[in-house]
């Protein structure tokens, strides 16, 4: 079923305004999550966040780690939640049923002729594949009904019909994946700023106390690697997703072509056994 113009450009207006709101919401959550949970005074010597963290507070350790660390926490909800819509988007997209026995039956309807039961068979199963389909059979309907048109004419209109309903559906599935592939760069290079910016303050610290003081100096480095840890492990389930949902929606993209094939090669056969018979070809 196709979009109209206008619902088309709300919806993209609506999906656009979520991805703001993501992105505020998460940076909001993390420094509320990061001041009050990790900063809680009893995680810090003398209940007083200024000290160090309490011997194997790692929560202590972690707030220790700078002002990055809530700008990695961040990115690690906003990623969460854009991996959770992109889920739900994309088993909406796969339809009801499964999508090799849909064009399976779309498949024995078209080769029966039974152009009817293929559009209520894609009405039910739902999903971008299923719309695609909907809109290419009821372009066939219309232009296997049109005597004025000549069997190049009518496959010109079917693909083109397709080529339409693909465009309103790809966009779709592939929403928000810039900004996982965006996550899955920057998170590590965060990390290491943050990390880099935690070694120059222990050092510094050091410098000025005077005197070499190991303890210290591996209590700095190890709240400093707290970013790489964070960038590295964000990075990661963001490379993950990123390609799990890409490889998912070349699939989608692949059934889709198929369905297409499918119908104009119907037309095609169809052309052929008139042609065959004797009867002027339309």
């Amino acid at each position: 079923m196709q979009q109209t113009k206008s619902g088309a450009t709300l919806n993209e207006s609506l999906r656009s305004w979520f991805a703001i709101i993501v992105i505020i919401a998460g940076l909001a959550v993390a420094h509320i999550i990061f001041h009050t949970v990790f900063g809680a005074d009893d995680n810090f010597i003398d209940n007083n966040p200024e000290n160090a963290a309490k011997g194997g507070n790692m929560m202590g350790t972690i707030y220790k780690g700078g002002w990055v660390v809530p700008v990695l926490m961040s990115t690690t909800i906003i990623l969460l939640v854009f991996i959770i819509e992109r889920f739900i988007t994309l088993q909406r997209a796969n339809g009801k049923g499964s999508i090799v026995g849909f064009l399976r039956k779309i498949k024995s309807q078209l080769g029966a002729n039974q152009i009817d039961a293929a559009i209520a068979e894609s009405d039910r199963q739902k999903g971008s594949v299923a719309n695609v389909v909907q809109a290419g059979l009821r372009k066939y309907k219309d232009v296997t009904a049109d005597p004025s048109l000549n069997t190049e004419e009518k496959s010109a209109a079917i693909t083109k019909e397709l080529e339409e309903a693909t465009s309103l559906e790809l966009p779709m599935l592939e929403r928000n994946l810039v900004i996982i592939a965006t996550i899955a760069s920057i998170s590590t290079l965060l990390g290491l700023f943050g990390t880099v910016l935690g070694m120059i303050r222990a050092f510094a610290a050091l410098a000025q106390a005077g005197q070499p003081d190991p303890v210290a100096l591996s209590e700095g480095i190890s709240e400093a690697l707290i970013n790489t840890a964070l960038g590295i492990g964000t990075s990661a389930i963001a490379i993950i997703a990123y390609n799990s949902f890409t490889s998912k929606i070349d699939v989608l993209t692949y059934r889709i072509d198929e369905a297409g094939f499918s119908i104009s090669q119907s037309l095609a056969e169809k052309a052929a056994h008139v042609k065959t018979a004797g009867q002027p070809v339309a």
